[in-house]
């Protein structure tokens, strides 16, 4: 899967999803520091790429359409975070991964768990 990390992940959660076989790019190496949002969704769509952020502006689904970007992934951690929190927040994403497409939909992901928010298909 082609993933954009957002400028507040580091190199951490880099390492992590390539070792899982992602194709990994960031913010930080394309120098797209303080893209207002907009912008920066609007970049991982035209790559293709799901954007994996901590940025919670991101985990709303009426401002950021999940149908409209290919796929979003907002890490929801600790209000006083740890380093190591990071770490256990990738990592289900990773597992996530294996098994699930995100396309389309927005994935939040908490240490142990990912909720997945989906807009109902119209028949």
């Amino acid at each position: 899967m082609k993933l954009k990390l957002d400028e507040n992940l580091g190199r951490r959660g880099t390492e992590v999803l390539q070792a899982e076989g992602h194709d990994v790019s960031t913010v930080a190496e394309q120098h797209l520091q303080a893209t207002e949002d907009r912008d920066l969704i609007e970049h991982c769509r035209r790559e293709r790429r799901c954007l994996v952020t901590l940025d919670l502006d991101f985990a709303n689904p009426l401002v950021f359409l999940p149908s409209r970007f290919d796929e979003i992934a907002v890490l929801r951690l600790a209000d006083r975070p740890l380093e190591t929190d990071l770490d256990r927040s990738v990592r289900p994403l990773a597992v996530a991964l294996r098994g699930d497409s995100i396309e389309g939909r927005l994935w939040i992901i908490e240490a142990g768990r990912v909720r997945v928010y989906q807009e109902e298909s119209r028949a």
